[in-house]
């Protein structure tokens, strides 16, 4: 077992308990049902970047474990939000410092792309807020790239494949919690 696989897998341990250590190695990236801590509240997010899982808790010390893609080093941000808005097929507009950061890829988007396919939203969005900031401009969506799951590639988003995030849109409410773990490796 690889240092890094160590550590995350405690990461996962210290927060759902010891079956999300067993489930830490994935076969595949389709959800599953897992066994949480049952002092972990219902309805809530939990990104874990570390192991690239996002948990969307129940009753009853369960949850659905995704695989996600997240932010990649320098722009993944840790912390608690909440979902403020919900999008179908979402328009995506990059951010100032997106464009400053690579103009190459991004400039030609700076008036907005339309939903649909090719967006790099995908087919939903989840749009995370902090009380007293408003939107944060940090999203859980979807996406038609599957090779990023798994990996921290994202300017600070997670995002799952589609048809996960069509499922995962359709079981969270607005003002649900979301809970970005802290990166512990490197």
């Amino acid at each position: 077992m690889q240092r890094r696989h160590l550590l995350a897998g405690s990461a996962a341990l210290a927060l759902f308990g010891r079956q999300a250590v067993a489930q830490s190695i994935r076969p595949d990236f389709l959800p599953v049902e897992v066994r949480i801590r049952d002092d972990v509240p219902p309805n809530e997010l939990h990104v874990v970047p570390d192991t690239f899982m996002l948990y969307w808790t129940m009753p009853g010390g369960r949850a659905m474990r995704y695989m996600v893609g997240i932010g990649r080093p320098g722009l993944y941000e840790s912390g608690q939000f909440y979902v403020g808005a919900k999008k179908e097929w979402p328009s995506w507009t990059p951010t100032r410092e997106m464009i400053e950061r690579d103009p190459d890829s991004y400039k030609q988007f700076e008036e907005g792309m339309p939903g649909g396919p090719d967006n790099p939203l995908g087919a939903r969005a989840l749009y995370l807020f902090e009380p007293g900031r408003g939107d944060t401009f940090l999203r859980i969506h979807g996406t038609n790239a599957p090779g990023t799951i798994g990996t921290a590639v994202s300017n600070g988003c997670a995002r799952l494949v589609n048809d996960q995030m069509i499922e995962l849109y359709n079981r969270v409410p607005l003002d649900s919690r979301v809970i970005l773990h802290p990166k512990t490796l490197l």
